[in-house]
């Protein structure tokens, strides 16, 4: 971990029962403990000479007159001795929990467009949305390592305790955007490949700074949870309509009762660490922003069949599970403590896939494939029928038939 370490030039103790002793302490860093441990042994029980006697120290100086002077180091890396494996240190560097969150979310998005399922085209929605996630936390780790060595919820990630150089994370994280972005454009369509490479660049390039400028962090990074789901909608119909913005405003007031919940127990850390959140800042507004967007996600669930994305069931079938989060909510505003505000967390933690599991239950229209019974095409003032399945033993399978086209 980075720490500022001290160097005390001058230490002088006085007593009349035990011989002074001038102990100098050296700059050490974790590497050398060890070291240093055995340096201020020595220092302990060395002699003391005739010139640094009691009585003479007494008369050159007064104990009011002692001065500690002190000088602050450079940031210094700390080992981590547990080399572990290269895989499980890259997943940790790409935030696997919420990377996998962000691909369930796309994956959400995906099933619940009304378009037939594709299994290539979602297999490389899925793989190109977790690499750009990938992507994106590692550049914001590779920012923030200053800070989060000051945290005690980070102070042991990768490039903090130096398990991964700094220059192999920015590698691995060109790489992982590069590939991913590929994929959604050669294998989705160029719609996902923008909302990839637009979430990208929006969680790197300005929620991460704004952590310590502004609370307006929180809605930045809202935005940009919201995001997945419209790009496996996106992946899915290669169009964005009113329903994939409900999905998608679901995930992002969501985000508000369960950030705020988890920032309130990590005041001091965010505090010391020079984060502006709405919990070190503003509190008062950090649990009324809790409650107002719980109570969206109430509203827009009953919105949903109204706009043809889900049946009249899931209005009902959601509302004990949004009552209870509203209730915590409530609960947290009112009662602001660490039980509270845990609670809160925990239940947006099963909220969250629930609501998406009943999403996916009651869609309003299943799509297995493209083909219906008859089709009508229309090209200017003509229509051209087609029958899309015929009997196997009907003459147009051997003899060729002349369309008729007939202007109406």
């Amino acid at each position: 971990m980075f720490r500022a370490y001290y160097k005390i030039s001058s230490l002088e103790c006085l007593s009349t029962h035990i011989l002074p002793a001038q102990v100098n302490i050296f700059r050490f860093s974790t590497i050398a403990r060890s070291s240093a441990s055995s340096k201020l042994c020595e220092a302990r029980n060395a002699p003391s000479t005739e010139t640094s006697g009691p009585s003479t120290i007494l008369k050159e100086q007064k104990p009011e007159n002692l001065k500690i002077t002190v000088e602050k180091c450079p940031w210094m890396q700390s080992p981590y001795l547990d080399d572990g494996n290269v895989l499980s240190k890259y997943k940790k560097l790409s935030k696997f929990r919420l990377t996998s969150l962000v691909v369930i979310t796309t994956m959400g998005g995906y099933a619940m467009a009304p378009a037939a399922f594709d299994l290539t085209t979602f297999v490389m929605c899925t793989l190109g949305t977790g690499l750009v996630s990938a992507a994106a936390n590692s550049i914001n780790q590779y920012h923030e390592v200053p800070f989060d060595s000051q945290m005690s919820r980070t102070k042991n990630r990768v490039l903090v305790t130096g398990q991964i150089t700094p220059l192999k994370a920015v590698g691995f994280a060109f790489v992982s955007a590069t590939s991913g972005l590929c994929l959604l454009y050669f294998g989705v369509n160029g719609l996902t490949a923008a909302l990839g490479a637009g979430n990208l660049f929006l969680y790197t390039s300005i929620y991460t700074p704004m952590k310590r400028m502004s609370i307006g962090n929180t809605w930045v990074g809202s935005i940009v949870g919201a995001i997945p789901p419209l790009m496996g909608w996106a992946g899915c119909t290669g169009s964005l309509d009113a329903g994939a913005m409900i999905l998608a405003g679901i995930l992002y007031a969501w985000q508000f009762p369960h950030f705020n919940a988890l920032s309130w127990n990590l005041r001091p850390d965010y505090s010391r660490a020079g984060y502006r959140m709405m919990a070190v800042t503003n509190p008062g507004l950090c649990r009324r922003t809790a409650l107002r967007y719980a109570f969206a996600i109430c509203g827009l669930s009953l919105v949903a069949p109204l706009a043809d994305v889900t049946n009249y069931w899931f209005a009902l079938e959601t509302l004990p599970l949004n009552a209870y989060f509203c209730y915590l909510a409530y609960k947290f505003n009112s009662k602001s403590d660490s039980g509270s505000s845990r609670k809160l967390f925990r239940f947006s933690l099963i909220h969250l896939p629930a609501l998406m599991l009943l999403f996916l239950a009651n869609k309003k229209n299943w799509y297995f494939n493209d083909t219906v019974e008859e089709k009508h095409v229309k090209s200017d003032d003509s229509y051209v029928s087609r029958l899309s399945t015929s009997p196997s033993g009907s003459l147009e399978n051997v003899i060729p038939l002349k369309v008729t086209v007939g202007s109406s």
